[in-house]
C-alpha cells in the first residue's frame, strides 16, 4: 500500500547490534513499523522521530512486555513527518484507522480510548474530548491513543478555531443571547461566544467547517 509523503528508512540495523536511527528527523511525526513481509505491524507517533524511534534500538531501554514481542517483528522502518504534534496525533489517528496494524489493535482491544466528537445536530455545534460518544446526531473522530495528546490538541484547535466546549444550549432564535455574558474563554479569544450572541451562526458555522477540513485534511495527506 502506497503512502505519499512518506520518507523510507530501509536497511537499518536492528535493535540488538546498534542505539542508532539514522536519516530520522527531529521533529514531529509518525513512525511506521515493518515486519519481513513489508506489512505495517505498528504506527505511533512522536514529538521527536529521532529520540523516539532511536531508544527502540538501544538495548539499555526498557520496553514494555507487550511491545517486546512487536519488536522482534520488526526489520524495516518509515516515517511522515508533520509540522506540530497535533497533526502527528491526527495523521496516527488516520493511519491506525486505515490499515489497522496487527499491534495497534492488540493494545486497544481492551481499552476505553478517547475520541473529538463534534455535534450536528445544534445550532452552534460544540466539539468534544469524550470516552463515551454518542450514535447519532455527531460526527467523530478517533479512537484516539494518547488521552494527554488528545486533550492538548483541543486546546490548539481552539486557539485557531474558537468553537466551544461548552455544554449550553445555545438557539439561534434566543434574542436573550445577546444580555448573556460569555465564559473566559471568548475573554482570553479562544472562543467566538456565540452564547453571548457574539457571532452569527453562519460565521460559526463557517469555522466548524473550517475546523472539520483541518482535521480530514491531515489524515488525507497521509
Amino acid at each position: 500500500m502506497p503512502f505519499p509523503g512518506i520518507i523510507p528508512c530501509h536497511d537499518r540495523p536492528n535493535r540488538k547490534t546498534s542505539g542508532e536511527s539514522p536519516g530520522f528527523a527531529q521533529g514531529a511525526g509518525v513512525y511506521l513499523l515493518k515486519d519481513e513481509k513489508g506489512r505495517v505491524i505498528y504506527v505511533g507517533k512522536s514529538v521527536c522521530l529521532q529520540d523516539r524511534v532511536g531508544s527502540y534500538f538501544l538495548p539499555s531501554t526498557k520496553i514494555e512486555e507487550r511491545k517486546q514481542g512487536m519488536l522482534d517483528e520488526v526489520v524495516d522502518f518509515e516515517f511522515i513527518q508533520t509540522e506540530s504534534e497535533v497533526e502527528a496525533l491526527l495523521a496516527e489517528n488516520r493511519l491506525i484507522k486505515d490499515i489497522r496494524p496487527k499491534y495497534n489493535v492488540l493494545m486497544m482491544d481492551d481499552k476505553t480510548f478517547p475520541y473529538l466528537m463534534i455535534t450536528t445536530d445544534e445550532d452552534y455545534p460544540g466539539l468534544y474530548y469524550t470516552r463515551e460518544p454518542r450514535s447519532d446526531g455527531v460526527k467523530l473522530y478517533g479512537p484516539f491513543t494518547s488521552a494527554h495528546a488528545l486533550k492538548d490538541a483541543v486546546q490548539y484547535l481552539q486557539r485557531a478555531f474558537k468553537f466551544r466546549t461548552c455544554h449550553l444550549e445555545i438557539l439561534e432564535s434566543d434574542e436573550k443571547r445577546r444580555f448573556f455574558r460569555p465564559c473566559l474563554l471568548y475573554a482570553i479569544n479562544q472562543c467566538s461566544g456565540p452564547c453571548g450572541d457574539k457571532i452569527s451562526r453562519k460565521d460559526y458555522l463557517q469555522d466548524i467547517r473550517r475546523l472539520t477540513r483541518y482535521i480530514e485534511g491531515i489524515g488525507r495527506q497521509c
